[in-house]
């Protein structure tokens, strides 16, 4: 997950330490999942560079691969072997996702194993990366697979519910037996991300030292955007062109559908919902799969009065996310908003199939719109 970065989540909410190494024996906590799971943890690594914790895993005898987010511009990182720390090289790339290479001299080892045969939905995956609060490599809880990558986008990423979190990214996604599917990214609220695997190997064919102009480029580019995202968060409404520049033109530059996103929202919390608006529209053509983006999008044309273009937004979340009780929200109140019964009427049974609780609240507040309806009609009948 990048660097101390606010989700996708908290953007939605408005609607409704030192790093020092541990040796992975004295680390390791007990892991629950299969033995094939678990012995992913030796191929995954700690690593340092621009972001503080980042993981990273080995592909080659001396090669390992990670987020272009957790290096940026850096030419170096720092790994954390069993042997103790080591530097890596940087291999420049002109490769748009969120990915790059590693070389270093590193300890034998075993390798990650990449899955040959494709995923499907519902399959269950989990997450291996650096654990902050272990202070070592950790098996995460399982989870499912919600979406594959969109065809036709070569930036897609595989989407899912296994739990990631801060240190994480660069890790390993890996299903049942071991096999790695992909790289853990982002993501937030119980949603998540990885660059698939079979991205690795247009990677490394984009790899070398004839792409080192490209590479800075890139690099730039996502140090830039990504210390802006930081900023703007702490700047909330306030959002002074030093910091809305870059927060997006740097953020497109990057292609990273994650940060571009990260950008809508800083322009959201200033209330600049047009530019918000534009910003989550690319993340979603980059990744229309992108679940976190498109509650995004939802949240930010709900504040800017716009119910009816979220419509068709929040039908699609009703679908790939049918429990969600956010989604449930946004449908009954833009479906009331915008006199949509059938809308209304599909949130309510989800709610009653998925979170019956709920239900009493949802009537609630539909029948307190009513009331504030009648009453306003009332008055400007008076006023007439």
């Amino acid at each position: 997950m990048m660097r101390r970065l606010v989700l996708i989540s908290a953007l939605v909410s408005f609607v409704g330490m030192s790093s020092t190494y541990s040796s992975p024996a004295s680390a390791r906590s007990a892991c629950l999942a299969p033995q094939s799971v678990c012995d992913t943890r030796d191929v995954v690594f700690q690593i340092k560079s621009f972001d503080p914790y980042g993981s990273a895993v080995r592909i080659g005898e001396n090669l390992l691969v990670t987020n272009r987010h957790v290096v940026a511009d850096e030419k170096s990182v720092t790994i954390f072997t069993s042997d103790g720390e080591v530097t890596g090289d940087v291999v420049p790339s002109a490769f748009q996702g969120d990915l790059v290479l590693i070389r270093a001299k590193l300890p034998d080892g075993p390798v990650a194993q990449v899955r040959e045969t494709s995923l499907s939905t519902s399959d269950r995956v989990r997450t291996v990366g650096y654990d902050l609060g272990q202070r070592g490599i950790r098996v995460y809880i399982d989870g499912v697979v919600l979406a594959l990558p969109a065809p036709g986008k070569a930036l897609g990423r595989l989407h899912h519910t296994a739990h990631t979190q801060p240190g994480n990214s660069g890790g390993a996604v890996v299903d049942e037996d071991g096999q790695l599917v992909g790289i853990a990214t982002s993501g937030g609220a119980g949603l998540f991300e990885a660059v698939p695997a079979a991205s690795i190997k247009r990677l490394q064919d984009l790899s070398g030292p004839t792409h080192v102009e490209t590479s800075s480029k890139i690099g730039v580019a996502y140090r830039s955007c990504i210390l802006a995202t930081e900023a703007a968060r702490r700047s909330g409404a306030k959002l002074p062109i030093l910091i809305s520049t870059p927060l997006q033109h740097d953020c497109l530059e990057t292609r990273n559908r994650q940060l571009i996103a990260l950008a809508a929202q800083g322009f959201g919390q200033a209330r600049d919902f047009e530019t918000s608006e534009a910003l989550f529209n690319t993340a979603l053509e980059l990744d229309p799969n992108a679940i976190n983006s498109r509650l995004g999008l939802v949240v930010s044309l709900m504040y800017a009065r716009k119910a009816d273009a979220a419509l068709p937004h929040i039908r699609q979340l009703l679908t790939a996310l049918p429990a969600n009780p956010t989604v449930h929200r946004m449908a009954i109140q833009a479906g009331k908003s915008t006199g949509d019964k059938a809308l209304v009427a599909t949130a309510l049974d989800a709610i009653k199939t998925h979170n019956p609780k709920g239900l009493d609240a949802a009537e609630r507040f539909l029948k307190s719109e009513q009331h504030q309806r009648s009453n306003q009609n009332q008055q400007n009948g008076t006023q007439q």
